[in-house]
């Protein structure tokens, strides 16, 4: 079981490495973001007295990236199916759970390289961590997030059939999740309405935990950012298990 799930995983890295075209466009939207609405809407945010727009902006886009990297890993499992390397790993003796781990973790692995990245353009635009010391613990929650979306992607993907399909359906998840999760506006300022729908978006706690290891700043608490990371992890984990056994090939 763990030989299979280290293979899942280096299949992932190598094939991430092999497409770095992927890697330059997967960076373009969050660097774009970054760009329009850091110095757009940063001049606006400090007049009204909120400071610095770009040290608000920056965890949030780093979780963007993770996030869009993360779901859209999930392709893999309808690519594999079409051209018949999926059958193949689903025959072979090693378990389904170890299988889905390991690609799981391959992606999350990956999402991790393309946060990572963007957190050093982040640096060059301007965004200042408070403490370096925390670096670890924020590469921690940037893992957990990949993971999280990751299996949900993976997933999600056992499920469909259709190539063109699955980035449709990502984009109806993703942009909700992304726009509803405090990642570009202060939550404390958002209409009710918006704060009830980021108490139940899973993103929110987790860019919420990366703007206060990088920046102080904290919506929920970093103790309540870990919990609904890690149950939100747990059941993922189950959904993904239950739907990858039940894939067909």
């Amino acid at each position: 079981m763990t030989n299979a799930i280290y293979v899942m995983w280096l299949r992932q890295l190598i094939r991430y490495w092999r497409t770095r075209s992927r890697i330059i466009g997967s960076l373009a939207q969050p660097v774009l973001f970054l760009v329009a609405l850091g110095f757009g809407l940063g001049p606006i945010y400090a007049q009204a007295g909120s400071g610095d727009y770009i040290q608000f902006l920056a965890p949030g886009i780093i979780g963007m990236s993770i996030l869009f990297t993360a779901m859209f890993s999930g392709m893999e499992v309808i690519w594999d199916r079409q051209l018949g390397f999926l059958k193949e790993t689903l025959v072979s003796p090693s378990s389904r759970f170890s299988i889905f781990l390991g690609r799981t973790l391959g992606g999350a692995t990956v999402a991790l390289i393309q946060g990572i990245i963007l957190l050093l353009i982040t640096l060059l635009f301007g965004f200042k961590p408070l403490n370096l010391a925390l670096l670890p613990l924020a590469l921690l929650f940037m893992f957990l997030l990949a993971f999280v979306f990751t299996a949900l992607g993976t997933a999600l993907a056992s499920k469909v059939q259709d190539m063109q399909a699955f980035p449709m359906i990502m984009n109806f998840i993703i942009m909700p999740v992304f726009f509803l999760s405090g990642a570009i506006f202060p939550l404390e300022s958002a209409p009710q309405g918006i704060k009830i729908i980021a108490m139940f978006d899973p993103l929110s706690y987790q860019i919420d935990a990366l703007r206060e290891i990088f920046t102080g700043v904290s919506h929920f608490g970093l103790v309540i950012d870990f919990a609904v990371t890690l149950v939100c992890i747990i059941f993922v984990t189950l959904l993904g298990i239950y739907l990858f056994n039940r894939v067909e090939v």
